[in-house]
């Protein structure tokens, strides 16, 4: 990661007709990384990279992309912090689900869309990973530790996003730790067992903060839900009525 000053300085040296290989031993940046400069140079304004550092903070532009990209980061980020001072985000997205990676990956794009998205793949999964100073100014969540074991809240300007996209977030968050089953039970009739299967959504998290989110969120839409207890231990919610499903259904869907 380079600062605007560092770009402009190798790339006026490119300007004076000297090749990226002299120019590459000369600063010490690869010539790949001046070869994308040439390509796509950086905005006149590092400011304008971020809508919160602006002099009148904002929302980011794209505020459906944001809202998803926030549920997922709830359900399966993290942020983290380099040497040089920089940040990266990254999501984990099961290999199982490509379709997933791919809107991760876009929603990440939207929401800085100056920066590139990588996807490194790991065992059973890719991490989706986006390099940026700026991540801890969009998503204030972050922290040390397990998000289970810190307090998670949503700024003011956040929660008028999730307010003006609440599927967006709900796809977020169940993309992320939730996911669409079949349940079975039988029952006797005429004498005789028989099978009836219905569809339910699920979303598992620790943290009471992101459970309450979401369960505040699926209420302001008019999914109604119920929490199970696992071992105890009340860290999944559950959406299993008719209508309610049928809401996530169109909203929502299963991962693909």
């Amino acid at each position: 990661m380079y600062d605007l000053e560092t770009r402009e300085r190798t790339l006026a040296l490119v300007r004076q007709g000297r090749s990226l290989n002299s120019v590459s031993k000369q600063t010490g940046i690869s010539r790949s990384a001046i070869r994308e400069w040439q390509v796509r140079p950086e905005p006149a304004s590092t400011v304008a990279l971020c809508s919160r550092c602006a002099p009148e903070p904002r929302p980011p532009e794209d505020t459906c992309a944001y809202a998803y990209l926030l549920g997922l980061y709830l359900g399966d980020g993290c942020v983290s912090r380099l040497p040089n001072g920089s940040y990266f985000l990254r999501i984990a997205c099961a290999d199982a689900w490509p379709g997933l990676i791919d809107a991760c990956a876009a929603a990440m794009r939207a929401v800085r869309p100056y920066n590139r998205v990588y996807r490194v793949q790991r065992q059973g999964c890719v991490a989706v990973t986006g390099y940026s100073k700026h991540w801890p100014c969009l998503l204030p969540q972050h922290g040390p530790g397990k998000k289970h074991h810190r307090t998670i809240a949503l700024d003011a300007w956040q929660q008028r996003i999730v307010d003006s996209h609440p599927w967006h977030f709900i796809c977020g968050l169940f993309h992320s730790d939730g996911c669409r089953v079949t349940n079975w039970t039988t029952r006797i009739v005429a004498g005789k067992p028989k099978r009836y299967e219905y569809p339910r959504y699920l979303f598992t998290n620790k943290s009471d903060d992101i459970r309450k989110l979401c369960s505040e969120t699926l209420t302001k839409v008019g999914v109604e839900w119920t929490t199970l207890a696992r071992r105890s231990e009340p860290f999944t919610i559950s959406v299993a009525r008719r209508a309610s499903v049928s809401l996530m259904d169109k909203h929502v869907g299963p991962k693909y």
